[in-house]
This record gives structure tokens, sequence and C-alpha cells, in this order.
């Protein structure tokens, strides 16, 4: 049988738009040990905290926590202290991501933040940064203070390709960011909760440095707000 990742063969039940990119766009990935991508994935079922670099703030009352919660699924709930400014951000340890014009990747995340609007959050591959609300490589999903408007960031040198407002974000609701890089039409691609993706250009495509899974949340007032992922998956062809 041939490779099912990024061809027609790949299931997705619930795909009725008839598109080469929705089609290509691996919602399920049968044989994740195939030799032809290296990928993570995580349902956090288990946590380990040894396997990610965690750069935290505690200003405010509270520590900052990272657990394993209750959910179908399994979830990682991120707890930040009580100050204004206060965050938890987790990067997966070794940078093992390497993206190129020419290979596909994919990463789809899947997660929600307890205030929509006092809070900055990051998602998505970068480089392995102590600031990572202010990365200067990667390919991620990012929310700023005081809005609600989630942006779409392929960056490199500190030099982004930014699309503006791709989601609006709620308090406590599930939202679903995706993006894959088709070499077929030298495009980044961003779909959110699995809608028709949506290209942009890859002049700032990261292709000179290692990224890593980015992830975390930043308080926007002196209140405590939280993260919970429910999955995350990279995988990058071969």
């Amino acid at each position: 049988m041939a490779n099912p990742h990024f061809q027609n063969l790949i299931l997705w039940a619930g795909n009725t738009v008839a598109s080469k990119h929705k089609k290509d766009q691996p919602m399920f990935v049968p044989y994740p040990s195939d030799q032809t991508y290296y990928m993570y994935q995580n349902d956090f079922f288990t946590y380990n905290s040894g396997d990610w670099t965690i750069t935290t703030t505690e200003a405010g009352t509270g520590s900052a926590t990272e657990a394993v919660t209750s959910s179908a699924g399994g979830a990682l709930l991120l707890t930040n202290a009580a100050g204004d400014n206060d965050l938890d951000f987790l990067q997966l340890k070794g940078e093992g991501f390497k993206l190129s014009t020419s290979k596909r990747a994919y990463f789809s995340a899947r997660f929600k933040v307890s205030d929509a609007t006092q809070s900055d959050f990051v998602m998505g591959l970068g480089i392995t940064d102590t600031s990572p609300l202010d990365t200067t490589d990667g390919v991620f999903f990012l929310k700023a203070d005081g809005g609600t408007g989630l942006d779409f960031l392929v960056e490199k040198d500190n030099s982004a390709t930014t699309t503006s407002s791709v989601a609006t974000i709620a308090d406590d609701t599930f939202i679903t960011t995706t993006w894959f890089i088709d070499p077929d039409t030298s495009k980044v691609y961003y779909s959110i909760d699995n809608a028709e993706p949506v290209a942009v250009a890859n002049t700032n495509l990261v292709t000179d440095e290692e990224l890593t899974v980015s992830f975390g949340i930043q308080n926007g007032e002196a209140v405590a707000k939280t993260m919970t992922i429910d999955y995350v998956v990279a995988a990058v062809e071969r």
C-alpha cells in the first residue's frame, strides 16, 4: 500500500470539501512510525516535567503549576501565579524539527484558555527561547493581551509574515489550530477548527534553525490564568 501521509489515502471522517489541500491535510496519521516522516504527538495522559524546558515568572501570589487534569482523551493544565505578566511556557527539550520549502510539515493542537482577553499565549513550533511570545524564529499562533484576535505568524530572523485575526478566542472554549507546509504550492496553510485551509506566503519560513514544540500563557492582569492543552502533534517529512 502506498504511504498515506499527506496523500488522498489519508482518512478524514467528515472531509466534505473536495479540494487538494483539504484532502492532503493529515487529520489522522495511520502509521506514525513510518520512515517517511518523523513526528511528536502527545495526548497528555501523562506529564513529565523533565521532558520540557520551562520558563516561569511568579511575581504574584501562588505558584505556577503544570499537571495532568481529568479530561476525556487526556489534557495538560498550566496555571499561572496571580501577578500581572506572570507566565508559564513549555518547550519540548531538543529542537527536533527542521522545516524546508521542499518538505511537507504539519502541526496541530487543541487547547483553551480561561480568559480570552486578559492573557497572552503562543502555540506552535519555535526556537528554544526564554521569551516565546517574542521569539525570532518559528511557525506559530499568537494572541496578545487586551484582545481576543488570534494571529498566525511565519517568522524567520525576526521578520514575520503575520496574518491577523485568523480566529476569535472565547473564554474556556477549546480551539483547534493547525498549519502545514505544501511544497507543491510553495505556501504555508493554516486552519482553524479543521475548516478549509488558508494559504499564506512562505517568504519568512524558517529553514536555517531547528525548532521545537512551544506553548504557554501569560497573565494580562494580576489574576491567575490557565491554559488547557488537549493534544499537540507535529510531523515533518524526512
